[in-house]
């Protein structure tokens, strides 16, 4: 197949490009924000840190299905979690995830600056 691009465009895309490695880890981290639940989650967790108990009655979950996305999140390295007692709480491993929802958000239009 002929390519249409110069060479130096055609270099300079193929420079670009993440490894593999890297868009490994990219499909994972969308995959992971890719279930509604999940997003809702995180959204919820941007605000504060929670237990399981607290983020059923706010985002009207079953404890099944939330400890289930909890546990998919922290394997993503999405979430993090720390326990007091016998309570486990739940928050954001890294802030920069709001940005990343905000960034969707604002791309869909559902946000305007």
């Amino acid at each position: 197949m002929e390519t249409l691009l110069d060479y130096e465009t055609a270099t300079l895309v193929k420079s670009y490009l993440p490894r593999n490695a890297v868009l490994y880890s990219l499909s994972e981290f969308f995959g992971a924000c890719a279930d509604a639940t999940r997003t809702k989650i995180i959204c919820a967790l941007s605000i504060s840190e929670m237990c399981v108990s607290d983020l059923c009655g706010l985002l009207s979950l079953n404890q099944t299905t939330c400890s289930h996305q909890l546990r998919y999140l922290r394997s993503a390295g999405i979430v993090k979690q720390r326990r007091q007692g016998k309570i486990i709480f739940y928050s954001l491993q890294n802030k920069k995830i709001e940005g990343v929802i905000e960034a969707g958000a604002e791309f869909l239009g559902y946000i305007n600056h």
